[in-house]
């Protein structure tokens, strides 16, 4: 896999799931743009890596078009964009979860997503070339008390494939990226307010352990590389085995041993 002469974006690259993907594009050769409202922390990053560091607030349609236009300018024509920023919110009923909040999930995770596609999207589309990666959430995929998020995510999966389907004739591709529980600051953040519990984390991956970004970032990476040229529209889950493992949960889990008959329904 190699990204020799190719210039990558990656929003919300300061930080686990985009900073991984930043470094896995930047250690086979290609050129890297960090976008992160944090300048800091995308700076620190970018020295770290050998990257270079902007920073942007995918919320704000302004700033993104600026953005899109002063890295035209000074770095050249983008060929691979991959949308790693957003949010997550409490996993609180809905009589807890105030508009406020619903509005700021989708405001970044979806609108912001659709904003950075539709932008650099477009650029790609008048080169005729391009691969854009989405990151979505298997939380996207499955029922779960994330009633801002979830639905969020789920329409990146749907806005992916509308939009592989607009760009497919000009040779841009559009693919999802949906990360398991995944070892990230974000995670651990939710696992220290007790949102989320590590133990059942993994008792319902098939693997028996949380995903690593840097699995995440391979996927991603394969995505947007060459070998990936007959690919576009699809949603890649990288979750440890998160989606085949849960239904196992009504049986009695997952037989963990050879020995181990687990249990029958009755």
């Amino acid at each position: 896999m190699n990204f020799e002469g190719k210039l990558a974006v990656v929003t919300g690259g300061a930080s686990g799931i985009g900073a991984a993907c930043a470094r896995f594009i930047v250690q086979r050769g290609g050129k890297v743009i960090i976008a992160d409202r944090n300048r800091v922390a995308a700076q620190g990053v970018a020295d770290e890596i050998g990257a270079h560091a902007v920073q942007l607030d995918i919320a704000d349609e302004t700033a993104v078009r600026l953005t899109v236009e002063e890295i035209g300018r000074s770095f050249g024509t983008v060929s691979i964009l991959v949308n790693s920023a957003g949010v997550l919110q409490r996993t609180v009923p809905p009589d807890q979860l105030s508009m406020k909040e619903w509005d700021l999930v989708n405001h970044i995770d979806l609108r912001g997503t659709y904003l950075c596609c539709a932008l650099f999207g477009t650029a790609m589309a008048a080169q005729r070339k391009g691969a854009i990666v989405n990151i979505a959430s298997v939380a996207g995929m499955r029922s779960g008390p994330l009633h801002a998020y979830g639905p969020a995510k789920a329409a990146v999966i749907s806005l992916t494939e509308c939009l592989a389907a607009e760009w497919g004739p000009v040779g841009v591709r559009v693919n999802t990226v949906s990360p398991g529980f995944t070892q990230t600051p974000a995670l651990e953040k939710g696992v220290e307010k007790k949102m989320l519990a590590v133990d059942h984390m993994v008792q319902s991956s098939a693997f028996g352990r949380l995903v690593d970004a840097g699995e995440i970032a391979a996927a991603v990476g394969f995505l947007a590389s060459d070998l990936a040229s007959g690919v576009t529209g699809v949603n890649l889950p990288v979750d440890a085995g998160y989606l085949v493992a849960t239904p196992w949960m009504s049986y009695g889990g997952l037989r963990r041993s050879a020995t181990d008959p687990g249990n029958a329904p009755g």
